[in-house]
């Protein structure tokens, strides 16, 4: 991805949750400058990759394949006791974040807003692969059988709980329009806890062809 398509995701990402008067921390909207001389008193930021996380997962083509999310709370098994984490993530029509699981983490994916969430789900198998038998999951609390590769609709308000070892991909529904869409899990590890079904890449390979307006989490430790 190129940096210039960054800064203006995650301009438009702030005008969006903006409307959806959904509010981030003040530090998301600091520009590199700001962040000079604060990483001694930001080190659970920095640490637990808290803030902007943008990514193709490697297709080259975020539109058809992408996620923009940003974490604002997270736990980190190494160096705190926080177990759990949270996040917020936009979600285009069509735009699919690809089947994967998580080996640790649980998981609710929440409908916040805006337009609906289509989850496709899979159990797995001992060999990681997709299993054929119906995984039994809970919307909204309430019990729900699904069918291999069947489908959740979440409208807003609405949310699923995945549990570690459940495939699911999603996107949103066409004609529906972008989706706010709330994480509440446990500890999150991106770096180590997705099974992808087929190999992606989850963070951008990024050209840098213009200076980043706001840091990525992927960003701290060239800046800090």
């Amino acid at each position: 991805m190129k940096r210039s398509q960054i800064n203006k995701l995650i301009d438009s990402s702030m005008s969006f949750m903006e409307q959806m008067r959904f509010h981030l921390p003040p530090w998301a909207f600091w520009a590199p400058a700001e962040w000079r001389g604060k990483a001694e008193h930001a080190q659970e930021i920095i640490q637990n990759m808290l803030g902007w996380d943008i990514t193709d997962f490697g297709g080259n083509d975020f539109n058809a394949k992408g996620l923009i999310l940003f974490t604002i709370r997270n736990g980190n098994l190494q160096t705190d006791s926080k177990p759990y984490a949270e996040k917020v993530m936009i979600v285009q029509e069509n735009q699919q974040t690809p089947y994967h699981f998580h080996w640790q983490k649980m998981e609710d994916i929440i409908n916040r807003g805006g337009g609906n969430l289509v989850i496709e789900i899979y159990g797995s198998t001992a060999n990681e692969r997709f299993s054929q038998n119906p995984v039994i999951l809970s919307v909204d609390g309430f019990r729900r059988t699904v069918e291999p590769g069947g489908r959740v609709v979440l409208t807003p308000g609405q949310s699923i709980c995945l549990e570690p070892g459940v495939y699911h991909r999603f996107y949103g529904e066409k004609g529906k329009g972008a989706i706010l869409v709330g994480e509440v899990s446990a500890v999150n590890d991106d770096r180590n806890d997705n099974r992808f079904f087929e190999p992606q890449g989850r963070f951008p390979k990024i050209e840098e062809d213009e200076e980043p307006l706001f840091l990525l989490n992927t960003d701290y430790p060239r800046y800090f």
